[in-house]
């Protein structure tokens, strides 16, 4: 799974039609530069593959203000949301400790309905479980990682980690039943991405590469 394309297509979804500056703009903002591989070149390679692709649809707009050709803003299609909604919901119920995919499958949850999103993450730590118990034929945990000398504690930190995830998983879920956060058809979602000016607290300080990408 990509985490680029999630993020891209969710933060293009947001905005309804948003140029490549905004999309990295909101990216920067979730602080996805730091956990993901969304970096400048990569975000950009992602809008025009995925225009391509027929997941995005390309608007030729007028010169920006600071001068230059036109730039290209992006909608997404209706393939893209379908898309979009495939790689959220494989994302959560998926299990393979990848931080990034996780992560942005979260960042997205409430694009589900609320009990989409409450089955899925049951179904994620049925497959934690089940991970665990393949690693647990070969590995007790109550008999401490010296067991396998120091490559134990490979599988003691794989052992903890699926023991973390899903133990956060349930308190989501608890929270999510009690009615936390407002869910697809649910009522006005929560703006997560930046307004056209609004300045980004997390910008990066290297000059952009334009908006005419």
């Amino acid at each position: 799974m990509s985490a680029i394309r999630l993020l891209v297509l969710g933060a293009v979804r947001q905005h309804g039609r948003a140029h490549g500056y905004q999309v990295r703009g909101d990216l920067e903002y979730w602080g996805a530069h730091e956990w993901s591989n969304a970096k400048p070149g990569s975000i950009y390679h992602a809008l025009k593959q995925m225009a391509k692709q027929g997941l995005l649809r390309e608007h030729e707009t007028a010169p920006s203000t600071a001068g230059g050709p036109p730039r290209t803003e992006y909608e997404i299609t209706e393939a893209g949301t379908e898309e979009y909604l495939r790689l959220v919901r494989e994302a959560l119920t998926s299990y393979d400790q990848k931080m990034d995919m996780k992560t942005a499958a979260i960042g997205a949850v409430v694009d589900l309905p609320r009990a989409e999103a409450v089955s899925l993450l049951k179904e994620r730590i049925r497959r934690i479980e089940e991970w665990r118990s393949a690693v647990t034929e070969h590995y007790v945990p109550e008999d401490g990682p010296e067991q396998l000398g120091h490559i134990g504690e490979i599988m003691n930190l794989w052992v903890h980690t699926a023991d973390t995830d899903a133990e956060w998983t349930r308190g989501l879920i608890a929270r999510i039943e009690e009615g936390a956060y407002t869910f697809a058809g649910e009522g006005e979602p929560f703006v997560g991405v930046l307004a056209e000016g609004q300045e980004n607290p997390y910008a990066t300080k290297e000059p952009h590469p334009g908006d005419s990408r």
